[in-house]
């Protein structure tokens, strides 16, 4: 994976390697990760555990089917790009099905790192895209360049890798690159940083330059919300019904926020994104 670290423009069409690419991923999200039977998940599966629905080519078995049969998780989790570098870098190419018990662990106790990191990336990617957060483009050309070299560091520094710690760093400039572009946004810009918004009424509510970073939005009613220009990094949307609402300009929303979210064809998304097949399915 390669950077461009000058015109903004390159940086948001870099992002295509932030995406996960199924076809050059050892299947590393269906196995790695545990999931518990819920609403989200119609059986319990242990860390290290295939899942029962994935094929020998590490394929899913089901994917055109995973919300009819329960695994709604599955279409709302996206690993930005992670499940392919480790795949294919990380442990050249190396399949954990051919590897040695050891490697497979291995491989597994990384990716939940590697997907952060490649996460973060996302972020600073597009932070780097907005104009008024230029005084600190340069921070951010930084933090790029380091989180770009440890996705690229051995099994055993990736492991030891104290992600919290980094995560903080880049959080700060991060919210810097928020606090500059939403600070010409005209009109009180509503602070709703971590607030209990589960099952809100917010139908129509102003919150254009709004920060909702981190807040719960679970089941919330923003239909015809004006989010433009919010910041919803961490927001979890899950189940909020963003019919019809404004989200152009909305930065650090991420595909799986959307997936997880309900929404309609007048629903306006930022270019990078795209409208959840099921979205669409419900019309």
């Amino acid at each position: 994976m390669r950077f461009s670290l000058e015109p903004m423009q390159e940086h948001m069409s870099e992002r295509s390697d932030l995406r996960g690419d199924c076809a050059q991923c050892f299947g590393l999200c269906c196995v790695a990760l545990p999931f518990s039977a819920s609403a989200d998940f119609a059986v319990d599966k242990d860390a290290g555990t295939p899942c029962r629905n994935l094929q020998d080519d590490h394929q899913c078995g089901i994917h055109a089917r995973l919300r009819q049969k329960g695994f709604t998780g599955c279409t709302v989790y996206d690993c930005f790009g992670a499940g392919q570098k480790v795949s294919q870098v990380t442990f050249g190419g190396q399949d954990w099905r051919t590897g040695s018990r050891e490697h497979a662990r291995r491989m597994f106790d990384v990716f939940p790192v590697v997907r952060q990191l490649h996460e973060l990336l996302w972020y600073l990617t597009e932070a780097l895209a907005l104009p008024a957060a230029r005084p600190v483009h340069a921070d951010l050309r930084r933090a790029l360049r380091k989180t770009e070299r440890l996705t690229r560091q051995s099994p055993g520094d990736l492991a030891a890798l104290d992600v919290p710690a980094h995560r903080q760093d880049v959080n700060v400039l991060l919210l810097k690159a928020s606090e500059l572009a939403r600070a010409g946004i005209r009109g009180r810009k509503k602070d709703r940083r971590g607030a209990d918004l589960v099952g809100a009424r917010l139908k129509g509510a102003d919150l254009r330059g709004a920060s909702l970073r981190g807040a719960y939005l679970i089941a919330a009613d923003l239909t015809g919300a004006d989010l433009r220009d919010a910041d919803l990094i961490g927001a979890d949307l899950r189940d909020a019904d963003l019919t019809d609402a404004n989200l152009t300009g909305a930065f650090f929303l991420t595909q799986p926020q959307l997936d997880a979210a309900r929404g309609s064809a007048g629903t306006r998304l930022p270019a990078s994104l795209a409208r959840p097949a099921h979205w669409t399915a419900r019309l």
